[in-house]
Formats: structure tokens, C-alpha cells, sequence
């Protein structure tokens, strides 16, 4: 009877834990779908894509994100910027800091990578960060960047890193890309105030260690991609703040604190030892609970009411006054399967404007500045594309899912 009984009770678990992954799968299924209709919605569902990175499990796969990240940064797949100049490193000011800091990089590459694979994309890394300072001389590159641009490298390939990163450094990181650091030490002072509204008694105990926010600095300005080993949850966390407010890295950051709230208090109050604690971050930290905690911890205090901090009155953020117009602006994207298409028409009207013109002999001086004037603005997007097709699985471009 105990026996019959005891196999029972196994059955019953085994079919508990059927259901379980069954669930799981058709959870996984539905949010695939949902992205899916998202991406083809016209205009493109944004909300529903930041909310897909933000919920559980963020975007699921490389190959989601390849399709969801540019939307979120509203980067048109069809016209990339064209791969870094051969001279692009000629006379660059940073060319040696980045060349020491990319060869400092290893570990940020997947485990068992050929060294020569590794080398290429090395190289790719030092043209991307590079080329993107070339065009956007306002910005200025830090020690840290090059944790970000590798993730972007790593998932999307080298062209469309750069339009990424072009952006993401435009806006969600422009506060560090300051010629000093007091704009990043700015947004580094959202975090105690957080601190102080959530758990006054560990913010007191802080403020008496005198321990600062700098433990939190390689977190914000790397969002978390030097300090992490695991990919996957580097990956999740892009997911995350991508969708986000461009503060959030600050958020998630004073819930790491407070999630080792009973560790801090039992060390000892003094610099020194609260420092060496939270500067190494742990390896094993609940993410999606952390995420979901930051999320609520942003509706509850947000920004604006932070903001009122004596330490925060005196200076403004770049990233945080420009960040509602850049919302705007990814509202208004067609689907790639409507700009796909609009290529082709353009490309193929460019190919019979240039024939008729090749079949009348040049008689027409009309046709001919049509054919100018077309192939100068769609010249680059063509390129980008087929030079895209090449560099990436040719289903990106090809398939949605």
C-alpha cells in the first residue's frame, strides 16, 4: 500500500512538472507571437515590444532581438551606415586608449572562440568605436564604452552596431560621453536619494560609512556588461534598459543595494569595508525579480521627484531632457516588410530610369538628373542592404520569423 501510495504521489509530480513546462512553452510561443504581430503592426507596435523586453524573460533569443532592438532605437535596417573607412584610425586621439582597452576585452568573448575569430572582431570593435567618435564629434569616449559596443557587436554584427550605438550614444549614454565626468557623477547621484526614500536606516548607515556611489560607477556606465560574466544575463539586462528610461541602470543598481541590505548593515561602517562589499557585484542575483523591483521602484520615484535632491538641483541631464522627444520619434516605424518592399520599388524604378537613359543615348538631359538624383539618395541605402545581407544570416533581412 505504502509503495502504491509512494508511486502516486511520483506520478503526480512528474504530471505536475509536465504542466509546468507545458505552460512555460506555450507562454514562450504567445510571446513570440505577440512580438511577431508587433513588428508587423503599421506603424510598429513600440509599446508592445518594450514591453516584451521589459516582462519576464525580455526578448527570449539573439534572433528576437536582431529584429525587436533596432525598433527600440527606431534604426532602420535598410539604410546602415557603411562600414568603418580603412582610414579610420589614422590620427584618431583615442585610437591608443581604445586599442588597449578592446585587447583588455577578452573575457567579454564566448568561451572556446578561436583566437583569430576573436582577433576579427576585435578589429571590428576598435573600427566601430571609432568611426561612431569620427561622426559625432560632441561625444568623447571613456574607459567602460567599449563593454557596451562589444555586446551590440557580438548580437547584431559590425553595421548595425554602429547605427546602434550611434544612437544609444546620442542618447541613453550621453551623459557619459562628457568631456568631464561631472555629468556621469550627476546621474551617479540618483542613486542615494532612491536609497533614502526606500530604506532610510541602510541610506543613514551608508551616508555614516561615508562609502559613496562610486562602487556603482563600472555598473552604469558598462550597464552592468563589465561586471557580469554570465552573457545571458548581460543580454537580459540590455533587453531591459533598452526599453527604458535611460535612468533605469541607476534604478536597477539601488536594488542590488537594497537587495544586500542585511550584508551592508553587518559589515563595518566605515568606507573602506562597504566599498569592498558592493563594489563585487554577486554572480547569482534574481534578474527578473531585480527588474521587476526596479520597474516598480521608478513608478513609485520617479525621476522627477528625485530631482529635488539638494545633490541633484544644481545640474541637468543630457540623456534624461532629451529622452521624451526620442520616445516620439520611434512611435511613426514601418515594418521591415513595408520598407523591404519600398526598396525594391525604388531599386527597380532607379534600374529602369537608368536604362531608358543608356537606351536614348544621353538625349535627354532630364532623365539623366532624375537617374542623379535617385541613385545619390538611394546609392547608400542599396549598398547598406546587400552589404547587411552578406554580413548577417540573409533570413534577417529576408524572414520575420
Amino acid at each position: 500500500m505504502k509503495k502504491l501510495k509512494k508511486r502516486q504521489q511520483q506520478q503526480s509530480g512528474a504530471r505536475s512538472v509536465n504542466r509546468n513546462e507545458a505552460e512555460h512553452v506555450s507562454w514562450k510561443k504567445q510571446k513570440l507571437v505577440d512580438i511577431h504581430q508587433a513588428l508587423n503592426n503599421d506603424p510598429v507596435d513600440i509599446e508592445t515590444l518594450r514591453r516584451a523586453a521589459v516582462s519576464e524573460g525580455g526578448l527570449l533569443t539573439d534572433d528576437v532581438r536582431r529584429k525587436v532592438w533596432p525598433k527600440l532605437l527606431s534604426v532602420n535596417v535598410f539604410d546602415l551606415p557603411a562600414k568603418p573607412a580603412k582610414n579610420v584610425r589614422e590620427n584618431h586621439k583615442d585610437f591608443n586608449q581604445v586599442l588597449l582597452d578592446v585587447r583588455r576585452s577578452m573575457r567579454r568573448f564566448p568561451r572556446g572562440m578561436r583566437a583569430d575569430e576573436r582577433g576579427v572582431l576585435q578589429e571590428q570593435l576598435i573600427d566601430i568605436i571609432l568611426d561612431v567618435l569620427r561622426r559625432n564629434p560632441q561625444l568623447h569616449y571613456y574607459q567602460g564604452y567599449h563593454d557596451i559596443v562589444v555586446t551590440f557587436l557580438l548580437v547584431v554584427g559590425e553595421r548595425m552596431a554602429i547605427a546602434m550605438v550611434e544612437t544609444l550614444s546620442n542618447h541613453h549614454l550621453r551623459d557619459f560621453m562628457d568631456p568631464t565626468m561631472d555629468s556621469t557623477k550627476h546621474i551617479l547621484n540618483y542613486l542615494m536619494p532612491i536609497l533614502e526614500q526606500v530604506d532610510p536606516e541602510l541610506h543613514y548607515f551608508m551616508q555614516r560609512a561615508e562609502v559613496g556611489t562610486i562602487f556603482a560607477l563600472s555598473w552604469l556606465i558598462t550597464w552592468y556588461g563589465h561586471v557580469l560574466s554570465d552573457f545571458r544575463h548581460v543580454l537580459r539586462l540590455y533587453d531591459f534598459f533598452l526599453a527604458s528610461h535611460p535612468l533605469m541602470a541607476i534604478y536597477f543598481a539601488a536594488v542590488i543595494v537594497l537587495y544586500r541590505e542585511r550584508e551592508v548593515k553587518s559589515s563595518e561602517c566605515d568606507m573602506a569595508s562597504v566599498h569592498h562589499l558592493l563594489s563585487k557585484i554577486p554572480q547569482d542575483l534574481p534578474y527578473e525579480l531585480l527588474i521587476s523591483e526596479a520597474q516598480s521602484l521608478f513608478i513609485r520615484y520617479p525621476p522627477t521627484l528625485l530631482a529635488r535632491s539638494a545633490a541633484l538641483e544644481s545640474r541637468k541631464s543630457i540623456a534624461i531632457s532629451s529622452f521624451q522627444d526620442f520616445q516620439t520619434s520611434t512611435l511613426q516605424q514601418r515594418p521591415d516588410s513595408v520598407l523591404r518592399q519600398q526598396h525594391h520599388q525604388r531599386h527597380n524604378a532607379t534600374l529602369d530610369l537608368t536604362q531608358a537613359s543608356a537606351r536614348g543615348g544621353g538625349a535627354h538631359q532630364l532623365v539623366k538628373m532624375a537617374v542623379w538624383g535617385l541613385s545619390a539618395t538611394l546609392g547608400a541605402a542599396a549598398l547598406a542592404v546587400a552589404q547587411t545581407a552578406m554580413d548577417w544570416a540573409p533570413e534577417f533581412l529576408l524572414q520575420l520569423f
